[in-house]
């Protein structure tokens, strides 16, 4: 192929839209749900409620950032200029390494679901499968990637929209052709209290879901490769509170009101699928894995992606390899996507030959990076406010609320969520072995950028990224 001039706008209002949507429909929700409500019942609410909150706020300061600036490097270009290149760098290779240990982790997940479909397929090679499909569609064209993921978020808003309502109908006994005697607002309250489990199972829960909300700050990073740029952050953060309110408050809410928390079928098949079979659905475990499954290809779809444009992005600024930056004909970074699969290949394979060794340290080496990544957005937007208000007032279409003190609140809150990890000492995935490495491997990173920046602070800058206004128009 021909060398491109860059990335193309290629992705239309409809998809950014729906990626803005789905990203916060990740498949932890659906898989992930049924533990944080044995662990605090009713009361897990309140845990999506807070950690819900600290995502609208953490993509509020993104959101005032890129829509100023839209860039593909999105929190990491901006980390770049606020904090200093050492900071861009660490952030930006973290963010790239978590989400090729995802691509690994849904792969396996989505070819274990296959695998029980088509047992005649090895998992291994449902693996290769899917993985190979959708690298195929992100090389294809930036459309591609957009169109399969519209229709991929499409499926998941489609069906907790269809969930939510039948829930209610149910609660409200006008759902036809169901009786149910368990269904009742009163589950909140009537198995042992609204926090059986004392408040304290609420930061408890709050461990449990926070790492469900990642991803959604993926429509930032796709807004640079779309027709207005500016448009897309700005409609994608202000409509953040209805979409986390309605898929995770509303559907949490109707699992944990059609049913008691404590009835045992939530933990043995799924909390959306015990309340399913609460209300005589058939096939409702099926209806649940293609749901999943869906959920699992999304993931992968935008996982593959994201760690493509961060990629590309740490090459446009020197801090990855000079291959990275370029771009086809179609304004693809092919070099960038062979790059994040191979690893994501690689991965894979220690999924099966050294799950509970080499894998087990990626995972949780990899686990903290999404409250790292959301406690530099708050350290960026600190500094960035006071640049954007003095090279570009006019470009400060979308601000934090109460400047600069709820900035300060939400990164102490991230903080205390950190620590409180250190308290989870249980089993080989606990919060402080998740802490701990993964701040291991942070430090090793921002060693390697600070001695990076200092064998090349005699070099002439490295502008930042090119702005969204000229990224080229296929």
């Amino acid at each position: 192929m021909t060398p491109g001039s860059g990335l193309q706008a290629g992705l239309k209002n409809r998809h950014l839209s729906m990626i803005a949507i789905g990203g916060v429909i990740g498949a932890g929700l659906f898989v992930g749900s049924s533990s944080g409500i044995a662990t605090a019942g009713p009361g897990i609410l309140l845990s999506y409620a807070l950690v819900g909150t600290l995502v609208v706020l953490v993509m509020r300061m993104l959101g005032e950032m890129s829509a100023a600036n839209p860039t593909s490097g999105s929190f990491s270009a901006h980390a770049d200029r606020a904090l200093g290149r050492w900071a861009g760098f660490s952030i930006g290779w973290l963010y790239w390494f978590f989400w090729v240990v995802v691509l690994a982790v849904e792969a396996t997940a989505g070819a274990g679901i296959l695998h029980g479909w088509v047992p005649a397929v090895p998992q291994w090679g449902w693996a290769l499968i899917v993985m190979s499909v959708l690298t195929a569609t992100n090389l294809v064209s930036v459309g591609s990637y957009g169109e399969f993921e519209f229709w991929f978020a499409g499926i998941k808003v489609v069906a907790i929209g269809a969930f939510i309502v039948v829930g209610l109908l149910a609660m409200f006994g006008v759902l036809p052709g169901v009786h149910t005697d368990k269904a009742s607002f009163g589950n909140l309250t009537n198995h042992g209290g609204f926090l059986p489990h004392g408040p304290g199972a609420i930061l408890t829960g709050v461990l449990l879901v926070v790492f469900s909300f990642m991803g959604s700050e993926i429509a930032t990073l796709a807004a640079g490769e779309s027709e207005d740029p500016q448009r897309a952050v700005t409609k994608s953060t202000n409509s953040i509170i209805w979409r986390i309110g309605v898929f995770y408050l509303g559907s949490i809410l109707v699992v944990v009101s059609l049913l008691p928390w404590n009835d045992p079928s939530i933990k043995k098949d799924g909390s959306y699928v015990a309340a399913l079979n609460s209300l005589g659905i058939a096939h409702a475990g099926d209806i649940m894995n293609i749901i999943v499954l869906t959920s699992v290809l999304s993931c992968l779809n935008s996982g593959l992606y994201t760690a493509s444009r961060m990629a590309f992005s740490l090459g446009q600024r020197g801090d990855a390899p000079k291959a990275f930056a370029r771009t086809t004909s179609r304004g693809v970074p092919m070099t960038a996507i062979l790059a994040s699969v191979v690893f994501g290949f690689v991965a894979v394979f220690f999924d099966y030959a050294y799950p509970k060794t080499v894998f087990l340290f990626l995972v949780n080496s990899s686990g903290a990076v999404a409250l790292f990544v959301w406690l530099v957005i708050c350290f960026s937007q600190l500094r960035m406010r006071k640049i954007i208000q003095r090279e570009a007032p006019e470009k400060l279409v979308v601000k934090m609320w109460l400047y600069p003190y709820l900035t300060w609140i939400t990164a102490a809150f991230i903080v205390g969520v950190l620590g409180y990890m250190l308290t989870d000492t249980k089993g080989e995935s606990s919060g402080r072995t998740t802490v701990l490495l993964s701040l291991g491997v942070a430090a090793v990173v921002v060693v390697i950028a600070v001695v990076k920046q200092k064998l090349t602070a005699n070099r002439p800058a490295t502008a930042v990224e090119a702005p969204a206004d000229k990224v080229s128009v296929g």
